[in-house]
């Protein structure tokens, strides 16, 4: 079996919408994360920052570190519940 990551950052670019930059909508990592937990990916890459507007790639999709312990919380529940 392989395992499959869900690349929760990457999924929500926009590339070419930026001035010279791939933009993007953080607003649905969390949400994209969950469901691909649901739908039994095995694990996530997350790129997340203290202050995501302030980071040097990738700044429109990464997850504030202040959110990701509540995601890896949300998935975790999610995973269990799946199993049960």
């Amino acid at each position: 079996n392989t395992p499959v990551i869900f690349d929760a950052t990457h999924s929500v670019q926009l590339p070419g919408a930026g001035a010279g930059v791939s933009s993007g909508e953080r607003k649905y990592v969390a949400l994209l994360a969950r469901a691909a937990i649901a739908a039994g990916a095995d694990g996530l890459f997350i790129e997340t920052h203290p202050n995501p507007d302030r980071a040097i790639s990738d700044a429109a999709t990464q997850l504030p570190l202040e959110k990701l312990n509540w995601l890896i919380d949300s998935c975790l529940k999610i995973r269990n519940a799946c199993l049960s």
